[in-house]
């Protein structure tokens, strides 16, 4: 078994600052960069012609102005949809981004990435290669590689084969025997599983493989504040300030 070390900041900003900004778009992942935000999470699926875009429905009906399946539009169709009027006014004209765009957002603005591979019905393998690509292509080299997970089995089937070198890990949503058992198959470095699961029996076994827990989504400060208390590693958040100023408070109060 081999695992990659990833260093997590305690705080994620779940489809970036998604509370205040509509997720998965450039303005999300800004607003998480304002509010102190260190790592982003966020959904990458594929058009119809094979580009890697931010999305996490398999639907447009929610959070564009399309509808249908994400899997029948090619990249320029995509591209003239809104996909941030649902959320305010203010946001009319946001566009879907591609992966090349948020890449090179975060690199400017600094972030870590938690990237989750949401592949479409029937594309987890291709999902995966093109992920793959993209980050060889346009991540900077030096730089930490990306946090990859996913729910889906085979799209870490091929990041495992394809990029070895970039650290992965496993969605859940309970964590069962089974689930825990895929960790090793698929040389995970870290599970990610639903936090009302989480308990402090979880973590242990789990450090005993060098693994830390990430658990999602957490938009109560004194939730988050257990949590972390009970060793999970980091919390996946729509409101990152709230979290990460309860985090700061605890910490001046020890410190008194």
């Amino acid at each position: 078994m081999r695992t990659l070390d990833v260093r997590l900041a305690p705080v994620i900003a779940h489809r970036g600052a998604s509370a205040d900004t509509p997720e998965n778009t450039l303005a999300a992942l800004r607003a998480a960069a304002a509010a102190g935000a260190r790592w982003v999470e966020f959904d990458v699926k594929l058009s119809r012609d094979g580009y890697c875009i931010l999305m996490h429905d398999d639907l447009l009906n929610r959070t564009t102005n399309g509808r249908g399946e994400v899997a029948h539009y090619d990249l320029d169709e995509l591209r003239r949809l809104d996909a941030g009027g649902w959320f305010g006014r203010r946001f009319r004209g946001e566009p879907v981004p591609t992966l090349q765009e948020a890449l090179a957002l975060c690199v400017e603005l600094d972030l870590d990435i938690n990237l989750e591979i949401k592949p479409c019905p029937g594309r987890q393998h291709e999902t995966a290669i093109r992920v793959v690509d993209e980050l060889r292509r346009h991540w900077p080299a030096g730089r930490s590689w990306p946090l990859i997970s996913s729910f889906a089995i085979a799209s870490l089937e091929e990041v495992r084969k394809l990029g070895p070198d970039m650290p992965h890990g496993l969605l859940i949503g309970r964590p069962t025997r089974r689930a825990l058992g895929m960790l090793d198959r698929l040389e995970c470095s870290t599970l990610h599983c639903d936090a009302k699961h989480a308990s402090a029996e979880l973590v242990r076994h789990l450090t005993r493989s060098g693994r830390p827990l990430l658990c999602y989504t957490v938009n109560d400060a004194s939730r988050a504040l257990r949590l972390l208390e009970m060793g999970v590693r980091a919390v996946f958040t729509d409101r990152p300030q709230l979290i990460a100023e309860a985090i700061a408070a605890r910490s001046a109060k020890q410190g008194q």
